[in-house]
């Protein structure tokens, strides 16, 4: 219950869009950028990429629009090598996002940093570490999966089916299979769905599965119920294109996309686990107080259920505007 009320609080699933830099050195002392961020309503983040060394424009900065994000593209010239330069992401201090920075340099080296509000800026080292890399994505698919709440409502209502250990963790490694499949599938480019339907259909699957539970309850009998890993596994294909299109909004440093769409999965595996063990240790310790009655879990059931119809409505409102 306090899992959907902070999910009411919030609203809305896939908030945390943080924005995108990429500089990437065409010939010495020439650079491709593209700056990618968050939009609010119809108004662009007031974010702007500053280097602490002389910059030159070479071309006019063509911006445009997509889905929830504007795209900006220019290409610039540097006076003195990029490395050992600082980069600043001006008006990150002012805002909620992130910004992740990726540099590729003409020698081969690449470059990739997570920057903050509290540390909006940093020095482009002459090289960079694979753990490094690794180490960005897979905070950024915790921090993903910690704030999809539609993806947690998924696995809460899966879990007030699945009752049994062994049952529960042949489940969840169903839909972690599904959904690494979908996400690798997408962000690839191998197969793709547009958003906003793929959204709206995540947001149907928990009141299935919210609905199934009070079959359940009800004693009644169904796939989900005798054999929930199938459901998990088939709509764990569906929660992976969400997963990917906010991989692909938050952009793949082009030299290390296996090693990024890997440790993003490792993010997300370890974020998923981390929420299940939470509520698990919150049941346990509650039924060492007191028996949680019948009526809780059916409550617990038509409250998920509430709040996904609400996102169903929401976001089939905002797919039909779309097109």
């Amino acid at each position: 219950m306090l899992i959907v009320l902070l999910t009411v609080a919030s609203a809305y699933a896939h908030e945390v869009r943080p924005a995108y830099l990429s500089v990437e050195e065409k010939t010495p002392g020439e650079f491709s950028v593209l700056f990618k961020t968050p939009m609010q309503g119809d108004a662009r983040l007031a974010l702007s990429a500053l280097f602490s060394g002389k910059v030159e424009h070479l071309t006019p900065i063509v911006s445009r629009r997509t889905g929830d994000a504007m795209v900006q593209t220019w290409h610039m010239r540097t006076a003195q090598p990029l490395s050992g330069q600082n980069v600043v992401i001006d008006g990150l201090q002012n805002s909620m996002t992130d910004a992740v920075v990726h540099v590729v340099l003409t020698n081969g080296n690449t470059w990739t940093a997570r920057l903050t509000p509290s540390e909006p800026s940093a020095v482009i080292p002459a090289a960079q570490s694979s753990w490094t890399v690794f180490a960005v994505y897979v905070r950024h698919g915790i921090e993903h999966i910690a704030f999809g709440f539609d993806h947690l409502l998924f696995v809460a209502a899966l879990m007030l089916i699945v009752r049994d250990w062994r049952k529960l963790v042949k489940a969840v490694t169903a839909f972690t299979a599904a959904h690494s499949i979908t996400l690798t599938c997408a962000t690839l480019g191998w197969v793709t769905l547009p958003s906003p339907p793929v959204e709206a259909m995540i947001a149907l699957s928990i009141v299935l599965i919210a609905a199934e539970v009070v079959r359940m309850e009800r004693g009644q009998l169904s796939l989900a119920i005798t054999s929930p890993w199938i459901v998990a596994f088939a709509f764990g294909l569906l929660h992976g294109f969400g997963f990917a299109g906010a991989l692909v909004e938050l952009g793949l440093p082009q030299n290390d996309i296996p090693l990024a769409l890997l440790a993003f999965n490792v993010g997300v595996e370890l974020g998923q686990l981390a929420f299940i063990a939470v509520i698990l240790t919150a049941v346990h310790s509650v039924r060492r107080i007191v028996m949680i009655p019948r009526r809780a879990i059916i409550g617990s059931a038509y409250a998920i259920g509430m709040v996904a119809a609400f996102w169903s409505v929401q976001r089939l409102d905002a797919m039909f505007i779309q097109f």
